[in-house]
């Protein structure tokens, strides 16, 4: 049986591990509500799902790509509702929302474009592409701080242990569904996630979950 045939098959599952990847979110923000604030968590995660989602979504539409379409929509839609949720308990509500209005602006420049301005389909195909892988990757490459911290003080207590694994299990699925659809820009962010997580994985066989006496200070925990 060729890749081919499970193609139906690697959408559902992808789109379904994806969506419940994206609900994970409703925990950050409950805590929001219960403490009031939302204390030292960034919302730095919100926006760019935000952005993420929302540039996905539209080279979906383009490439008419219904799986891609349904997950983005989700996506999208929960992200705006997080990022808002963070915007009311926020002590910095006018930083979040230059944030929030900086992204909006450029959605819009980007349906314009695509839209309007851009006559040739197979150039906004290319170019909504190019945004999107890139955008993906350096979303993929921000863990990469957090990984020489890890390093530094030989202690896993910062990772997220089930958000990498399930970051692992999603990016596989889509890196696999980039292959069947044979698009680099579906392949490429996914293949660099699944390498990513597989590489923080490793690193929870070489160093415990508890800082080392030896640390000198304490970690910092990051959420979502």
């Amino acid at each position: 049986m060729g890749l081919e045939e499970w193609q139906e098959i690697i959408a559902l599952t992808a789109s379904i591990s994806t969506i419940l990847q994206f609900l994970t979110g409703i925990m950050v923000c409950q805590k929001f509500v219960e403490k009031g604030s939302t204390g030292n968590t960034s919302c730095f995660p919100f926006i760019c799902g935000f952005l993420s989602c929302s540039l996905w979504l539209r080279y979906g539409f383009l490439i008419n790509e219904e799986s891609m379409i349904l997950v983005n929509t989700i996506g999208g839609t929960l992200f705006l509702a997080y990022c808002m949720t963070y915007l009311f308990y926020s002590i910095k509500k006018s930083v979040v929302a230059r944030q929030i209005f900086g992204v909006l602006c450029i959605l819009i420049i980007c349906i314009g474009y695509t839209t309007f301005i851009e006559e040739k389909h197979e150039i906004a195909v290319f170019r909504m592409g190019v945004l999107c892988c890139t955008t993906t990757v350096i979303f993929i490459a921000a863990p990469l701080a957090t990984l020489m911290h890890v390093i530094k003080t030989k202690s896993t207590e910062s990772l997220p242990f089930p958000m990498i694994l399930s970051s692992c299990f999603v990016s596989l699925q889509w890196w696999l569904y980039g292959i069947i659809l044979n698009d680099i820009f579906v392949q490429l962010p996914n293949f660099l996630g699944f390498a990513l997580s597989i590489f923080q994985l490793g690193i929870f066989l070489c160093y415990p979950s508890t800082p080392t006496k030896t640390a000198g200070y304490n970690l910092v925990s990051h959420q979502f």
